[in-house]
């Protein structure tokens, strides 16, 4: 039976959720069994984490205002029972949004009722299936490809798909007396007009590259290229017209090697700037550097969740064993990582224990 395919969700509906400030603002996630429909066991589990967050919201407003967002939570929950699962369901229900995201990433499930959404496991998911660029060539034709997670589109720009120029006059003799082809591998003018062509479209929709290919061709495009500054990897073979399903599935296993290298980057970048004194380990520490400072990565475990409470002048962080009570930050997590994106700094999910010197956060703020 098919199954369905999630793509991360994008930068900007990640904002937008993010913006909401409104009580309350029911956040409910579960990870799923990828199928055609929505197993009854995981519909039984959505449904009893939507009841405990309707429980808690009519306990604490009056039904008026409980009202819209637990209209909205419900017509969600009718949604992703009808629908296709994936790895994970994002539920978000306020007064004023319903929002239902398909996530291709597991999540730890939960219902949350704060002022704010819960989207910790969108930016998680956004991380762990970064957007990215395939750029499938061989010596004489190349295709540009826009990609994330699981989806493979081709990128929207007339510049791609290109072709060698055919040969103007008559052929002439290369090395070992072969004639020489618009397909050879070594063909620098081709492989120029697509760099210059991939450089344009990068500079609009920046991501990390994937080169797709023969190794010739790989090799060739290389040498000459000005744009793998982001190379996430290379999938060799004739894959230019190879299907798509067989792409993403080779694909994937260089974004996860990549991946790797990020946390070992992030890693690193903490170890460098920890001898200048530009670290913020823990979440208080961290919560009050991403406040008063300049931040410019923020590390975190992507197991630590941190119920809180937010002090009157919202510089400090004191931690809570009742994630249930109105006065407590569900996650304060999603809170710090809210923080340190809209104040311009990059975000790191780290394996569990990475970081664990450091209380599950690192911090690194800028100059």
């Amino acid at each position: 039976m098919p199954t369905a395919t999630a793509s991360a969700p994008a930068a900007a509906q990640i904002t937008a959720l993010q913006q909401v400030r409104e009580y309350p603002a029911i956040s409910v996630l579960l990870t799923t069994t990828p199928a055609a429909q929505l197993t009854r066991a995981d519909a039984l589990r959505l449904e009893a984490l939507a009841g405990r967050a309707v429980d808690r919201v009519r306990a604490e407003l009056l039904p008026e205002a409980a009202a819209p967002a637990v209209r909205r939570l419900h017509d969600l929950v009718e949604q992703a029972r009808r629908g296709p699962a994936t790895q994970a369901l994002a539920l978000y229900a306020s007064a004023g949004t319903a929002s239902l995201i398909r996530l291709p990433v597991a999540v730890r499930d939960r219902a949350v009722v704060d002022p704010t959404f819960a989207t910790r496991d969108l930016v998680r998911s956004l991380h762990r299936t970064p957007r990215h660029l395939v750029l499938a060539l061989n010596s004489g034709h190349a295709r540009l490809f826009d990609a994330a997670g699981d989806t493979l589109l081709p990128a929207l720009t007339t510049a791609f798909p290109l072709t060698a120029d055919p040969p103007a006059g008559p052929n002439k003799r290369g090395r070992a007396d072969r004639p020489a082809r618009a397909g050879d591998p070594d063909n620098l003018d081709f492989h120029r007009r697509v760099d210059a062509a991939l450089g344009t479209y990068l500079r609009l929709h920046p991501a990390p590259l994937v080169l797709a290919g023969s190794e010739r061709a790989i090799a060739a495009f290389r040498r000459v290229s000005t744009n793998c500054a982001r190379l996430a990897g290379a999938v060799t073979g004739n894959l230019t017209h190879a299907n798509r399903t067989v792409l993403t599935t080779r694909i994937r296993a260089v974004l996860d090697d990549y991946l790797r290298r990020r946390q070992h980057e992030a890693l690193t970048l903490i170890d460098q700037r920890r001898s200048a004194g530009r670290v913020a380990a823990g979440m208080p520490a961290a919560w009050l550097a991403a406040r008063t400072q300049r931040p410019e990565m923020l590390a975190v475990d992507e197991s630590l969740f941190y119920p809180a409470r937010l002090s009157d002048d919202g510089d400090t962080l004191t931690p809570a064993d009742d994630p249930e009570h109105p006065d407590v930050i569900d996650d304060a997590v999603d809170e710090l990582i809210e923080l340190v994106l809209v104040r311009g700094g990059w975000i790191a999910f780290t394996d569990p224990g990475a970081l664990d010197h450091h209380h599950g956060v690192a911090l690194t703020v800028r100059r």
